[in-house]
């Protein structure tokens, strides 16, 4: 998918949202809990509530991987409904991966070759050598850590270098070189907003993947203001406050009301914009 296919799904749907399935055992309904498999179970059900209002979805592949091999072959079942009922979105691996060598080039195979996700979440740190493998697959992205929304993100990434520049500014610099606007997306907090305009003055025509609106306490409002560009340019992820927005046996209908709500604020934001 390229960056001008992921705009026209953002235009139709009037919605920049990426719903993040965070499934965790211990806060699936427990009605779920009896079936063989309660992780994709609820996952499916949170899918087709949400779809009609997203453009894209964001596994965190800690809470399959804490799950043993049955999360893991939730997660490969979640992926292929996704492909096989709503092939239009966009599906995220969150996995923050971010080694050299023969484990990058692993890393890239499972998740573009045979689990077939449009994007990996990557950490930079160790240099173009951790992204390199996951460029050679044609139309897949990259999606690289910039400026995160955790508490001690200050303890390294908005650090100053000695040319006044700070850290998580360098590594937008120096990555823009990796990749291209059609396989490169950052990943900036939206509690962090503020400072979405730095990020903009360097990187104004790439995609940006904002967590942090809902639980977390980021405002949408704040991230269109300092994020949007010509193009959205912004994918605004949200996990808790939709699929967890009821522990109940409406647990799906919740999530699809939560998902609405933001649809419906993000439709008049690019409203106001212009798009």
């Amino acid at each position: 998918m390229t960056s001008q296919e992921l705009f026209e799904q953002i235009r139709s749907k009037r919605s920049f949202l990426c719903v993040g399935l965070d499934t965790d055992l211990k806060k699936v309904p427990q009605h779920l809990l009896a079936g063989d498999d309660p992780i994709f179970e609820f996952n499916k059900a949170i899918i087709d509530a949400t779809a009609p209002y997203c453009v894209s979805y964001k596994p965190n592949l800690a809470f399959y991987e804490a799950a043993g091999t049955k999360g893991w072959n939730a997660l490969v079942k979640t992926v292929r409904y996704l492909r096989g009922h709503y092939p239009e979105q966009f599906i995220i691996a969150d996995a923050k991966r971010g080694d050299i060598g023969n484990t990058s080039q692993m890393y890239a195979r499972v998740f573009f070759q045979e689990m077939d996700f449009d994007a990996v979440t990557l950490s930079p740190y160790m240099g173009s050598d951790t992204a390199e493998p996951f460029y050679s697959y044609a139309g897949k992205w990259a999606v690289l850590l910039a400026l995160t929304s955790n508490a001690s993100a200050r303890d390294f990434e908005t650090l100053k270098l000695e040319n006044g520049e700070m850290l998580y500014e360098r590594v937008l610099r120096t990555s823009m070189d990796w990749g291209t606007e059609d396989n490169t997306m950052y990943v900036v907090g939206a509690t962090q907003a503020a400072q979405l305009g730095s990020v903009r003055a360097i990187v104004p025509d790439h995609f940006l993947l904002v967590p942090g609106v809902g639980a977390q306490g980021g405002s949408l409002e704040e991230v269109a203001r300092y994020g949007m560009n010509k193009r959205c340019g912004l994918l605004v992820n949200s996990s808790r406050g939709i699929i967890y927005a009821s522990g109940g046996r409406d647990f799906a209908e919740a999530a699809g009301h939560a998902a609405a709500q933001l649809q419906s604020q993000m439709s008049m934001l690019l409203q106001k914009a212009g798009l």
